[in-house]
């Protein structure tokens, strides 16, 4: 009896190790790396269409990107995979698209920490499996940091041309999105992938 319980013991840390490692058969480092791929691929397109109306509209056209366009692409992204693929923050600018939920919101604290410590923020991700009462899910958040061409609509208020403020105050009567420094903590890139 002694023997078939320390054989028992022994196959549920196994198993244990196991659902640590893998879940539904599939390794969560491939869960991951496929998590970062398409976040990669989301930052890519976002910056390209960037830096494409910055040449050609400055600023005040840059805001349509970062309005309509990214949105358009996580959704047709999250279409295309099954996941809810998002951009975060702390600081939003739209409350109705950028609003953490309290996973969303521990992780991003956490980036927080993290960047005060020196940690570089544009290598900061994290992703766990976690029970939610919808089911089981894979999440996963890239840190975003503020680069020079941001701080031409979120940072602080004379680095914002007017013609841009008067843009951003019609869009967004309750923008938070500013004041913010070169390499700053901006949010992060969402992923939310049910099991």
């Amino acid at each position: 009896m002694k023997r078939y319980v320390g054989v028992s013991a022994a196959l549920v840390c196994i198993v244990w190790l196991f659902v640590g490692v893998a879940y539904g058969g599939e390794p969560l480092g491939d869960r991951e790396a496929a998590a970062k791929k398409t976040v990669m691929g989301f930052m890519q397109e976002l910056l390209s269409a960037l830096k494409k109306e910055m040449a050609a509209g400055g600023p005040a056209g840059a805001v349509n990107v970062c309005s309509d366009l990214a949105p358009s692409i996580a959704g047709k992204i999250s279409r295309d995979t099954g996941w809810r693929v998002t951009r975060v923050s702390t600081k939003v600018r739209n409350p109705l698209l950028g609003m953490p939920d309290a996973w969303e919101q521990k992780v991003l604290l956490n980036f927080e920490k993290r960047a005060a410590k020196g940690e570089d923020i544009d290598k900061m991700s994290f992703s766990e499996v976690v029970s939610e009462p919808a089911g089981k899910f894979f999440r996963y958040m890239k840190a975003v940091s503020i680069k020079q061409p941001c701080l031409a609509c979120h940072g602080a208020g004379e680095q914002i041309a007017p013609s841009v403020r008067a843009i951003l105050k019609e869009r967004y009567p309750h923008d938070k999105a500013t004041g913010y420094k070169l390499g700053d903590l901006r949010g992060a890139i969402s992923i939310k992938e049910p099991l």
